[in-house]
């Protein structure tokens, strides 16, 4: 019962990664708009690059781990065989 429910959390295609990052950039946005509102000027503006550089640096990682595991798994598919 705990597998099927640790599956969920699992991403196991570009599909569901893309949602995934695209859920990151809606919330960073959201909380670059409030760093603006909080910090006028330049401070909040280098806050919000931060923020929606984050995202970027966190899909590439999430898109980057997914093409390691289709590799390493067609990889254990040839040994097996």
């Amino acid at each position: 019962m705990l597998r099927k429910l640790g599956r969920l959390f699992v991403i196991k295609n570009r599909f569901e990664a893309f949602l995934i990052i695209y859920a990151l950039a809606l919330g960073s946005s959201a909380r670059g708009m409030a760093y603006l509102h909080e910090y006028p000027g330049l401070g909040g503006h280098l806050l919000f690059l931060a923020t929606t550089g984050a995202v970027f640096l966190a899909g590439a990682k999430i898109l980057d781990c997914l093409k390691l595991e289709r590799e390493v798994a067609e990889l254990r598919a040839a040994r097996s065989e």
